[in-house]
């Protein structure tokens, strides 16, 4: 056996002090930062290296807070564990009738939500040209407007009890046309003029929707435009679809509410087999914390988009869901490539890069009054990554200064070099 020599017992000492200064030096750093924000400011802050398992910082790491748009973080994880990246959300027009060759569509003609929230009038204007190419001039039935692929709970007050979001949003609906708004005129001091408003009942605009642009387009339709269930026994003639993965991308880097809500519900749908509701939605997010081995205390899910105060997560909750992404080799491209760039594009577009100096972020911003989250990925100038993830409760100052705050540690951390045993060259050894 070798002797270990007085020397080697001194580098060792020497190289374990130099570990411990770089990690005080950039705790001190970030401290600085955290104490000139105002002492009533609630904080949870978790900084973590996932390959080394090293944690960088940590303040209230298992403290509840409001994530704020952090949330669409586990609706999105959700939904590419259950449904895969390749999923295919879709509108549907079917019928019963099979047989067009005498240019005549028997029945009912039935336009089906599946989850296709990104659906609009031009869309619909490019189904209805295909459906014309059949050669289809007369509809003997009804043009039925179906949206049972989830449930008919429209707004957030009505499954989310005591709900007082500052944010509204159109009705959440597994058939959309135009994010479920509409343009209507109204008379206004002697003129008229035009709003975008909230359609009521998403499958009856559908329908009426419809059944006026078939006739538009020279196909005759007998019946009338209602609300129903299409059969089992329906075909589909046309439809147009989007992919998940491009899905979630809109949901994320943009921050869009009324396009996360509609994937909360149909989270529920496809994990339970059933009619999508909010109760299978919270079910599913919850299972994959579950599942995961996630720390699950103080974690409440009521939404997909993070618009309700009632949400309530811990950023060790969020660091244990990016550090499961992270080592998801099939779906963490997609989760990843989700997120917005720093300086580059979505709700990060504005931040953290300037002057040309390149910081390698991916994150998902999260704003409501009084809260300022910030949670992703960090490659280091030093080639590092890291896991973040920043939650600020606050009552004092606008969320600018919050944001600023987060931008701050970002870039102290970029800067930081977590220098190894292997890069320390010390002469003689």
């Amino acid at each position: 056996m070798k002797k270990i020599t007085g020397s080697v017992i001194i580098i060792i000492i020497f190289v374990s002090n130099l570990f411990s200064t770089s990690t005080e030096k950039i705790q001190s750093e970030i401290r600085s930062v955290l104490d000139a924000l105002p002492s009533s400011t609630e904080m949870g802050i978790l900084i973590y290296n996932p390959l080394t398992e090293d944690t960088i910082y940590s303040v209230n790491h298992t403290r509840s807070m409001i994530p704020a748009s952090n949330t669409k973080l586990f609706t999105t994880a959700t939904a590419l564990k259950i449904m895969g990246s390749e999923y295919i959300l879709s509108t549907q027009i079917l019928a019963e009738e099979k047989d067009f060759s005498d240019t005549v569509l028997n029945g009912n003609i039935y336009i089906k939500g599946l989850g296709n929230s990104l659906f609009s009038s031009s869309d619909l204007d490019s189904l209805i040209e295909e459906i014309r190419k059949t050669g289809i001039t007369n509809i003997t039935g009804n043009v039925v407007g179906d949206d049972t692929f989830i449930d008919d709970v429209y707004t957030r007050d009505d499954w989310i009890n005591d709900e007082k979001a500052n944010v509204k949003l159109p009705p959440i609906s597994a058939l959309v046309i135009d994010r479920n708004k509409k343009i209507v005129k109204k008379k206004r001091g002697g003129r008229w003029r035009t709003y975008l408003v909230n359609v009521d009942i998403p499958p009856k605009n559908a329908a009426k929707l419809l059944k006026q642009r078939l006739i538009n387009a020279g196909i005759n339709v007998e019946g009338n435009a209602i609300v129903g269930e299409t059969p089992l026994t329906a075909s589909v003639i046309v439809q147009s679809s989007v992919v998940l993965r491009e899905l979630i991308k809109l949901i994320n880097k943009n921050s869009d509410n009324f396009l996360a809500e509609c994937l909360f519900k149909t989270i529920g749908a496809v994990a339970s087999g059933k009619q999508g509701n909010s109760f299978y939605s919270t079910q599913a997010i919850l299972t994959l914390i579950e599942d995961y081995a996630i720390y699950a205390e103080g974690t409440t899910v009521v939404d997909g988009s993070g618009i309700s105060r009632f949400d309530q997560i811990t950023v060790g909750a969020i660091i244990g869901l990016l550090e499961k992404m992270y080592f998801d080799l099939k779906n963490f491209p997609y989760f990843y490539n989700s997120l917005s760039i720093a300086g580059v594009d979505g709700t990060l577009e504005d931040r953290i890069n300037i002057s040309g100096n390149t910081i390698n972020f991916r994150g998902k911003t999260g704003t409501l009054i009084g809260v300022s989250s910030l949670s992703g990925y960090l490659t280091t100038k030093a080639g590092d990554e890291l896991i973040v993830s920043m939650i600020f409760e606050f009552k004092r100052g606008g969320s600018n200064r919050y944001r600023n705050a987060q931008d701050k540690i970002i870039k102290i951390l970029n800067d930081w070099n977590e220098e190894s045993p292997e890069e320390i060259n010390i002469q003689g050894y």
